[in-house]
Parts: structure tokens; sequence; C-alpha cells
């Protein structure tokens, strides 16, 4: 068992007690690890002990957090910003793919890719030159479910395996000792309404939530909440693209396309290296 499945099932055992708040020897009795061995291994992954992920994990700080959220474009303004969409520009640059792209099919395109370890468990990864275009969880199952899926979107391209260049990308997003020398670039297709919603993603600082109502706010159209959930869902490029920061105005984390418990593994990894 890997060190995130094993982390993966504590966090399960841990959200689904939390109002009781389990011991250290709970949780580690139910991984099968001694106290000490699983202390030591979740404050290596996690950043933080089991016990304050249990602070990290409870409604009342979501709600919090909420409640502390001003809309994006508030954010925006005060930080002197021409548009919301530039908040995040010196992190990542996001660019959709044109009209010309989308008709080409990828006709002349090499699209490189390759699967790695992240501290969530294996991703699938696919670099267009222009950027990212694809970033997708495995769930521990082999990446034919994505690599067609971007044979789909890109039936004209050449798709050529190359883990030395994708890595590049895992670096840069979960390295946190190294400063990156360059922003990540996503190149995406989607309607101009989910292009809309992925930009203002971008916008929420790390370790930090907004709910889809706020979000649809943000980006001029308030009714549209229900919109922007199924946009949301739609995102291709995982954890860059933080829809992991979006939850239920409740307070509630909501689904998430790869899993609540990665949803909620996120959500302590972040708090514990931004709050």
């Amino acid at each position: 068992m890997s060190d995130y499945a094993r982390i993966a099932d504590a966090i399960t055992f841990i959200a689904s007690r939390v109002e009781r708040q389990p011991s250290l020897e709970e949780i580690a009795a139910h991984v099968h690890l001694s106290p000490f061995h699983f202390q030591r291994l979740f404050s290596r992954w996690a950043g933080v002990t089991p016990k304050r992920y249990l602070q990290v994990l409870t409604l009342e700080r979501a709600k919090s957090l909420l409640h502390e959220s001003r809309s994006l474009l508030e954010v925006a303004d005060t930080l002197g910003l021409s548009s919301g969409s530039r908040l995040y520009d010196h992190f990542v640059q996001l660019e959709a793919v044109t009209p010309g792209e989308y008709k080409q099919q990828g006709a002349g395109l090499v699209i490189e890719h390759g699967v790695h370890d992240t501290p969530f468990g294996q991703a699938f990864v696919a670099l267009t030159p222009r950027g990212v275009c694809n970033f997708s969880f495995l769930d521990n199952k082999a990446p034919d479910a994505p690599l067609a899926a971007l044979a789909r979107s890109w039936p004209e391209a050449e798709l050529r395996e190359a883990p030395s260049r994708t890595q590049e990308v895992i670096n840069t997003m979960f390295d946190g000792s190294k400063k990156p020398d360059r922003p990540i670039s996503l190149h995406v297709s989607g309607t101009n309404f989910q292009i809309s919603v992925w930009r203002a993603l971008l916008q929420i600082p790390p370790a930090r939530v907004v709910s889809y109502a706020q979000v649809a706010s943000a980006i001029g159209n308030p009714k549209a909440a229900r919109a922007v959930g199924l946009a949301v869902g739609a995102n291709p490029i995982a954890f860059v693209i933080p829809c992991h920061r979006v939850i239920q105005q409740s307070g509630k984390l909501g689904g998430y396309h790869w899993g609540e418990t990665r949803k909620q593994a996120i959500h302590a990894w972040e708090a514990a290296r931004y709050e």
C-alpha cells in the first residue's frame, strides 16, 4: 500500500468520526500502524499532525472561511489589478484553445504525456507546446482513460510519452522547496462559460474556499451557480485550476471529480503550507 493510499484510508476514517474526535491510537490502529509510526507518516505527508488535521476538517472552520471570503472581483480590485482573471497570472497562465486550433483537431501538434507520483496518488499529465492540457488523478488505475480522452480531444495530434518532460510540471506543482523560474502555463479547451469559471478559480488563494454562488457572482452571472458546478466538474487540470477550493454554501466540501477523500486531503495539505 502506498503512503497516499494509507493516508487516504486514515482521512476517510477521521472524516467519518470527526464529531467525536478519534484518538491517535484509534486512527493508527485502523491503518495497522503504531501511533508513533502513523504520526510520523501523517506529519511527513501533510506537514501537520493528525490532531491539527482534525481541526482543519471541522465544518465550523469551513463556514468561517466562507464568511471571511469577499467576492473574487472585490479581491482583485483591492490589489489594483486590471481584471479578476489576472490575479494569479504570476503563478499560472491560462490560454484557451483558439477556434483555429479546435478546427484543426491537433493536426501537426505533438502532445507529450507521462504518469507520475504526487502527494495525492498517481497522476496523468499531458503537455502541448503552449502548456498543460490535462492533469488527471488515476486512483491506481492505468492511464488508458485519460489517454483515450486526450486522443478524442486531439484526434490529429501525435501523442508521445515523455515522462522526463512532464516531470518538470510535477516538480513545479508540488515541490515547495524550489521557487519556479516561470509560471505554469495551461492550454485548455472549453466553452466561453467554462473558461470564465476556470479563470475565476485561479483567483482563489491557497487554503481559502468560496461557494459556487460566489464564483457565479464573480463571473457576472449570479444566478448560474448550478452551471458553475458543472463547469467546475469539467475542469481538465486538477489541482492547478483549484476546483477543490469551491465548496457548498453550508460549509460542506461537496463533490469532487477525483473523490471527496482526495479533496479533503488537498485541503489539509494546503492548510499546512499556507495558513
